[in-house]
């Protein structure tokens, strides 16, 4: 993201490919290292385990992959969101918007029913067909590809939901994206947050009980989580590509931890931004 070398890479421990427990030691599986970028913050895998598709994770039945409760109806999804958007560009009236990673099309059937233009871009087929099925997606309006060929300059707002923190090279996606935005358009990111306070007590916990091992990622196994990202990655990486952080949040998000914990934990990642989501817009140049 920033565009650091390994000079400034330091080792954080090791992650398994499958839940690790309170001792991993003690587990047995496969366990690559996890790493961080000193000079923006990013969390990474390397070696980074790779697929030949994005397919071989994602290309299962929608009803698997999400659970019951994400396939109701909810008159209220995405709507801060479009709120958020409207308020960061209020001159733009009917605006053209991309959602990348459409799932089953609840985010292209919130911004259609309040008047944006939408194209969508999937890479599972049993996702876009439920997005057909379930929302009535329009398939001439939905891609199933990756993320590569869409026009120059074209649109006015592109989200990307929870996406980036699953694709190999997050800052050759974020390029992609701006070269189709429109000048001083506008760019939704939601990713993992690298400075989540559970996983950062989960971490010391280990390190106190001699575990070489950190819960950060999730490289090898659902929800194949690659990466974690700071704003100031976000922030260095503008600098290299012409974009600018037009707004952010901190969402809280599930502490995973004892119920009763959460009513002191949560409090506390909400006053220090420790929260488990990273919400981030990004403003192209003009």
């Amino acid at each position: 993201m920033c565009g650091s070398n390994c000079d400034l890479f330091s080792l954080m421990g090791s992650r398994l490919n499958n839940s690790q427990g309170f001792r991993p030691s003690k587990k047995i599986g496969v366990s690559t290292t996890v790493m961080k970028c000193e000079n923006c913050g990013l969390i990474f895998s390397n070696p980074m385990p790779k697929i030949d598709t994005l397919g071989d994770h994602y290309d299962v039945p929608a009803i698997d992959y999400w659970n019951k409760l994400y396939f109701k109806k909810n008159s209220g999804y995405f709507e801060e969101q479009i709120d958020w958007y409207r308020n960061l560009s209020p001159n733009i009236k009917c605006a053209k918007a991309l959602d990348i990673g459409a799932g089953i099309g609840k985010c292209m059937k919130a911004l259609s029913n309040a008047g944006f233009e939408v194209s969508g871009i999937e890479p599972s087929p049993s996702f876009a067909k439920k997005a057909i099925e379930i929302n009535l997606i329009d398939p001439d309006h939905l891609k199933i590809c990756s993320v590569e060929e869409v026009p120059e300059d074209y649109f006015d707002f592109v989200t990307f939901g929870a996406v980036l923190e699953h694709l190999y090279d997050p800052s050759s996606s974020i390029q992609k994206v701006m070269k189709w935005l429109k000048p001083s358009g506008l760019v939704h990111l939601e990713v993992p947050s690298a400075s989540w306070l559970v996983g950062k007590l989960v971490n010391l916990t280990y390190k106190l009980i001699g575990q070489r091992y950190v819960t950060n990622l999730s490289p090898m196994h659902p929800p194949y989580h690659l990466y974690e990202f700071t704003l100031e990655s976000f922030k260095k990486n503008g600098e290299r590509f012409n974009y600018e952080i037009a707004d952010h949040k901190f969402y809280v998000g599930d502490t995973f931890l004892p119920i009763p914990l959460d009513w002191f934990i949560k409090p506390i990642m909400q006053g220090t931004k420790s929260g488990m989501q990273l919400a981030v817009w990004l403003r192209k140049g003009k």
